[in-house]
């Protein structure tokens, strides 16, 4: 389970009355602020579709006025591959498909009201923003390295075994911190820690850790939460205003806009960012070129190759990038363990460097540095039948490049 915290239906009245009810927390929080909860948590369990219908209040997240990509008249990638990839993208109820090969547009096609300027709602594709941030941060000497410890940014974790935890885990969810889990109870910890106004605060305060820092690859929410803190603490600067500045002007970006707790609280960087599909793309473009653009090293030199290094926890995850690594037929999101659902991989990815954004809805962005390729589809969940294949898309403009050389993902 990625951001979406799917619920069941609850009449509003009891909702209230359970949220101003006592509640299992040490510090209680003003009733108009409960109730704000308490509203954002009834519009999940009656939304429909197990998520918020709007999100409120939104903050701008400044970019670059687009240049936009170079458009490939004459595209290298088979022509027939291209039309079937946009069909297979189109039958899965997607908002846009977009395909860039060597620095070029060869495909772009926005379904339904969605348009090139639409503000696509990032889900966990947010997470490899965070990724992204912290290593920008470290380019500009604002966090040390990946294995500063949590506590030089969180000193409120001093002194608590918490204080094991380091950036890295918060990049490759291995914080230790609770998995992500579903429950329809309203003081439940995962809904609170994703909706309260004060969600910073449930997470420093009261999310537990159940694991020792670095031992567990256990997938949350609230990992992915801490970095917008820990960037803005680290840097002085709005998480919203950093992002913008600092990775997506200079990559010729179009800004948007991101999710906030509450009126000047905390950005939400663990999903909530609303940005034109094109701006995902661009920054999975930073990524395909080893964190350069246009001759300028934006993030540190082997900064995307720890990116794209596994653990032994999860080979399948890096720092806020999912990867191919040996062929696995169903891959889920949270620890493998768990009984959690699977998502379908018919067959190996024809190319054994392929690394993803990924984030709920089989929202994804594909990224093949060795054929400079880089392919997304963003948009609601696809219908269950027929199933979603995870390598299908890619696998379709792979097979379509003529000559290309290509090494198969490894069984």
């Amino acid at each position: 389970m990625r951001h979406v915290v799917r619920l069941a239906t609850l009449a509003i009245a009891p909702l209230l009355m359970a949220a101003a009810g006592p509640a299992p927390y040490p510090a209680p929080y003003p009733a108009d602020v409960e109730a704000v909860y308490a509203a954002r948590f009834q519009d999940i369990a009656t939304s429909g579709r197990g998520e918020l219908s709007r999100y409120d209040p939104l903050e701008s997240v400044p970019g670059a006025t687009p240049k936009p990509l170079a458009v490939d008249s004459s595209p290298a990638i088979d022509a027939a591959a291209l039309k079937a990839a946009a069909a297979y993208a189109g039958a899965n109820n997607s908002s846009a498909f977009i395909v860039i090969h060597k620095g070029k547009v060869a495909a772009a096609q926005y379904f339904g009201t969605t348009t090139a300027a639409t503000g696509i709602v990032s889900k966990s594709l947010a997470k490899p923003i965070t990724a992204l941030a912290i290593g920008r941060a470290i380019a500009l000497g604002k966090i040390r390295t990946l294995d500063q410890p949590v506590t030089d940014f969180i000193p409120e974790w001093r002194g608590t075994p918490k204080a094991a935890m380091l950036v890295r885990h918060l990049l490759d969810m291995r914080s230790g911190l609770l998995a992500q889990g579903v429950s329809a109870e309203p003081m439940n910890m995962w809904s609170r820690a994703y909706l309260h106004p004060f969600h910073e605060k449930i997470i420093l305060e009261e999310y537990p850790l159940t694991d020792a820092p670095g031992s567990i690859y256990e997938y949350s929410n609230a990992t992915s939460e801490l970095i917008a803190l820990i960037i803005e603490r680290a840097t002085g600067r709005r998480y919203a205003e950093f992002i913008g500045s600092e990775v997506l002007k200079p990559i010729g970006a179009a800004g948007g806009q991101v999710w906030i707790n509450r009126p000047g609280g905390l950005a939400h960087s663990g999903c909530c960012a609303l940005l034109p599909a094109e701006t995902y793309a661009r920054m999975a473009m930073l990524v395909a070129q080893d964190g350069k653009w246009g001759g300028r090293q934006l993030l540190p030199k082997g900064y995307v190759a720890a990116m794209k290094t596994g653990t032994a926890q999860n080979p399948h995850y890096g720092l806020g990038l999912w990867l191919g690594g040996t062929y696995i037929e169903r891959r889920g999101f949270a620890n493998a363990n768990r009984p959690t659902p699977k998502v379908l991989h018919s067959e190996p990815y024809l190319s054994n460097d392929v690394v993803m954004f990924d984030g709920n809805s089989s929202q994804i962005v594909y990224i093949v540095p060795s054929q400079q390729l880089v392919v997304l589809r963003t948009g609601d969940a696809p219908p269950r039948t027929p199933e979603w294949d995870n390598a299908r898309l890619i696998n379709i403009i792979l097979g379509g490049i003529p000559g290309a050389k290509l090494t198969p993902q490894p069984r």
